[in-house]
């Protein structure tokens, strides 16, 4: 499963979120434990690892020390209630998964639009515009127009594809702020 980039932090941020309520389950020293774990996968991610994303130097085969410990103190738990066993396993899923999503919003960090699609634009751009100057050949007016129209529609989308071609650069780019959401949760308790 592919997701955006917006999609992916979105999904990672929630994730988190349930890690932190599913601590609730195992009061005391296992929930500050898993909370603190949490805050500081938060914080590294945004510090360290959000600046490597927008260089596109961030790497997926690296598991985040935070997350790992999360989950060796998830399978370490010993739950004494069948509440808690099944906490425990959503425990471990969602931080699979948020893991998961995490690996996803790399892959989009280091993405970007194939300069072969960006011919294939340019070309089918061009095309279009020298088959509206032969239709309307006739009437300069009109093919000047409607020429105008089309290199208009072309000179967005184009805008459009760069200012989303790097999603965690620039002054649209995707920030870290669901994963700092969770953040606060992460303090209560």
């Amino acid at each position: 499963m592919t997701l955006s980039g917006p999609t992916a932090v979105n999904h990672e941020a929630g994730e988190l979120g349930s890690v932190v309520s599913l601590a609730a389950s195992f009061p005391g020293e296992p929930e500050d434990r898993m909370r603190t774990l949490i805050r500081r996968y938060i914080e590294e991610t945004t510090i360290a690892e959000w600046p490597m994303m927008a260089r596109h130097s961030a790497k997926t085969n690296v598991t985040p020390l935070a997350l790992a410990e999360a989950m060796q103190l998830t399978l370490t738990l010993t739950p004494q209630t069948r509440g808690q066993e099944v906490a425990q396993r959503q425990i471990a899923t969602a931080l699979e998964n948020a893991l998961e999503a995490r690996r996803q919003r790399i892959i989009i960090s280091q993405s970007q639009v194939n300069p072969v699609k960006w011919s294939c634009m340019a070309v089918q751009a061009i095309c279009t515009l020298i088959a509206i100057a032969m239709v309307h050949s006739d009437s300069r007016r009109t093919s000047a127009i409607a020429m105008g129209l089309f290199a208009t529609g072309v000179a967005v989308s184009v805008l459009l594809i760069v200012s989303h071609n790097r999603p965690f650069t620039g002054d649209i780019s995707v920030g870290p702020g669901p994963l700092l959401q969770v953040e606060p949760e992460t303090r209560a308790g």
